[in-house]
């Protein structure tokens, strides 16, 4: 038995020494960064201010040109596409994580926001959306007019 353990640990060792790529394994099921009809999900922070709704994504690699920013009232989506620069052979990577293709994220906002005057900028690599927040509470008191 002793023999055995032996023989396993050693053959751990030669798994720990030896080169090889590494496989992320994914759900068949879902669209792969290949696939023409799929389309990978943005990471996002959504935080507020006292005046604002704000949406943070990572985009490096995407140009202003090759997003696009749909706000309504209640929701947000950005939609993109991020290109590689060069082709590289599946058996050449020893990792790969990075998405390349269609992206897209709608988010549902916590509160209803102005859409006609929010704004984007792209900086470093970072997509920030700042939309003024609608105060439906509060009330606008009308003067009458008599005639």
């Amino acid at each position: 038995m002793a023999e055995n353990k032996d023989d396993i640990f050693v053959e751990l060792a030669k798994a720990r020494t030896a080169a090889a790529p590494l496989k992320i394994e994914t759900d068949e099921s879902a669209p792969s960064s290949n696939d023409d009809d799929g389309e990978g999900q943005l990471t996002v922070d959504v935080y507020q201010d006292k005046d604002y709704v704000i949406v943070q994504s990572p985009v490096a690699g995407v140009s202003a040109d090759d997003l696009e920013i749909n706000i309504t009232n209640e929701s947000v989506t950005v939609r993109g596409h991020r290109e590689k620069s060069e082709t590289i052979e599946e058996k050449d990577y020893f990792y790969q994580e990075c998405f390349w293709g269609k992206f897209s994220r709608s988010i549902i906002l916590p509160q209803e926001v102005d859409p006609e005057k929010s704004t984007a900028n792209l900086k470093n690599g970072i997509l920030t959306i700042k939309m003024p927040k609608l105060d439906r509470k509060k009330a606008k008191k009308l003067k009458v007019k008599f005639d």
